[in-house]
């Protein structure tokens, strides 16, 4: 890997310079070297150090939990546990998240049978359609719009 310049590193990992700037602000990206011109340039480390972050991101980690991550690995090999734990905390919210977003997808999935079956028809009320608060519907046409 040769040293890229921050417009190389933005297109290679589909990142705006702004979140590279964004990221080593925050102290996820070890400070990055400058030529004489100021312009950073990004070595083989760095490089790699953006690809865990690419990688943990996408994973759907937050950037504050990457934030205490990085800093349990600037640590050393004491914080193997703490990072071990931080990782499977977040693995258990995705998965959360996912259980969720299941559910979702067959409520949809469902809703769109409805649909195709032809159990949901033209000129069916919402209320008829689910057989769900009967009275609700009485009283929603009857209090005044304000």
């Amino acid at each position: 890997m040769t040293d890229l310049t921050i417009t190389d590193v933005s297109e290679k990992y589909h990142l705006k310079p702004d979140t590279l700037r964004y990221y080593e602000r925050i102290g996820l990206i070890p400070a990055v070297p400058r030529k004489k011109n100021g312009n950073r340039y990004y070595n083989e480390g760095l490089q790699k150090w953006i690809e865990m972050i690419v990688c943990l991101r996408h994973s759907g980690i937050t950037v504050e939990a990457l934030v205490d991550y990085v800093k349990l690995i600037e640590q050393g090999d004491s914080t193997l546990q703490a990072r071990e734990d931080l990782l499977k905390e977040q693995l258990a919210l995705l998965e959360t998240k996912k259980k969720n977003l299941n559910r979702s997808i067959k409520r949809l999935e469902h809703k769109i049978f409805l649909y195709e079956s032809g159990e949901i028809k033209q000129g069916k009320s919402y209320f008829e359609e689910y057989k769900i608060f009967a009275d609700c519907k009485i009283k929603l046409n009857t209090v005044p719009i304000q």
